[in-house]
């Protein structure tokens, strides 16, 4: 993203289950990581005020206290996230500048965060990124901003490259979707809600279900968050999960092994695992079936919930969501997006998906039948991304 005149550059992680966009800066700082660039300068006109209704939407439902009392009455700010790690700051109103897909620049006026107080791993050095791109759907998020100024539709499109390979791409806009061409269930909850809530689905491990009622509910709701590295159940589809898991590998010469740090569900091998794609052929595919109107499934490979560690053990992608406070939703995290392209459509309260290599630019990417979908470039916004932008746990 480009802020300020002239233009400078900062990367930031994409995170579809928060709102507030902000970037790290100079106020002066009192905790920053060292990021790819230089600090976010602080003008004192920028400041946006306490008034404005943006800052009553960013403070809503926030349990740090806001109230300030120095004579210039901004706005404050704190974002806490799910990793432990936190925000602070003042939001700023500045211009961003969006490359477009006719190689010209729009200049939209945007309100954001500047973030001079990081906490947790947002303030370790060296840091990939310079702050956070909210993308949830409530009003300060920045594709909510430019939609009331006339400037997009209020769509949001990303691709996240599976099977190891990198890149990826994002885009904001309706004009690049088809919607013959994507699986689309309705969203829940209201517009200002910032979660990418879909409701429950029927999950099936392999060919066997993991709730017995057979409609998920007992499972829990499902949220789209393409700002958490994995994908966290709640304790009942966790276990439920967990026990299909472990019966699928029983009699493999898998041994279960302990010793990672973070992923407390690995197996290993005697020679050991080179990589994911590897590993997949020792376990089933995960398919969720939403049941909104009619069936709409989404196959989640086992690509997309295994990681291969440093050990070169395969371990579970998918965590138990409880310990983060995660008790009746599961998350979908961005290792079980990836390998499709997500679209999250606030315009007409759905989300849609398709199976995609996330490898080309979208006038390359078609449709089994070999008929482009995403063809109409027109003003419209569109951003490679590298995958180091995917790593923000966010609820």
């Amino acid at each position: 993203m480009h802020v300020g005149v002239p233009p400078k550059p900062y990367f930031l992680d994409v995170d579809s289950g928060s709102d507030l966009t902000w970037v790290q800066c100079d106020a002066p700082c009192r905790s920053c990581a060292k990021g790819p660039h230089p600090l976010y300068k602080l003008k004192k006109n920028s400041l946006v005020p306490d008034k404005d209704p943006l800052c009553a939407a960013v403070q809503a439902g926030s349990v740090h206290n806001h109230n300030h009392k120095g004579p210039s009455q901004q706005c404050d700010y704190y974002v806490d996230y799910a990793d432990q790690s936190s925000s602070m700051g003042v939001l700023v109103r500045d211009i961003v500048w969006a490359w477009l897909t006719n190689k010209t620049w729009l200049t939209a006026n945007s309100v954001f965060g500047c973030g001079y107080d990081q906490e947790g791993s947002l303030e370790k050095s060296p840091a990939r990124t310079d702050g956070v791109l909210g993308l949830g759907r409530g009003m300060a998020s920045l594709p909510s901003q430019w939609a009331k100024q006339g400037l997009i539709k209020n769509v949001i499109g990303h691709c996240i490259s599976g099977g190891g390979r990198d890149g990826g791409y994002m885009f904001f806009g309706d004009d690049l979707v088809s919607t013959s061409a994507m699986t689309w269930v309705p969203m829940l909850g209201r517009p200002s809600i910032k979660h990418y809530n879909v409701g429950a689905a029927q999950m099936i491990f392999g060919n066997k279900s993991l709730d017995k009622e057979g409609d998920g509910k007992n499972l829990g709701g499902i949220i789209f968050d393409s700002g958490s590295s994995y994908t966290y159940f709640t304790n009942q589809a966790y276990g439920a999960f967990l026990t299909a898991v472990k019966e699928n590998l029983s009699g493999k010469q898998l041994q279960q092994d302990s010793s990672d740090s973070f992923l407390p569900l690995c197996w290993r091998r005697e020679k050991g695992f080179g990589s994911v794609a590897e590993a997949a052929t020792y376990f089933k595919l995960l398919t969720l079936n939403f049941r909104s109107t009619k069936t709409k499934q989404m196959k989640i490979f086992p690509e997309g919930y295994l990681v291969v560690n440093e050990k070169r053990n395969v371990c579970l992608g998918i965590l138990n969501g409880t310990a983060l406070g995660n008790v009746d939703t599961n998350v979908l995290g961005d290792i079980s997006l990836q390998g499709h392209l997500v679209v999250y459509d606030n315009e007409k309260n759905q989300i849609g998906w398709a199976y995609s290599d996330c490898q080309k630019l979208p006038q390359s990417i078609y449709t089994e039948a070999g008929v482009a979908f995403l063809s109409n470039f027109a003003e419209q916004f569109v951003a490679l991304e590298d995958p180091s932008v995917f790593q923000r746990n966010t609820l």
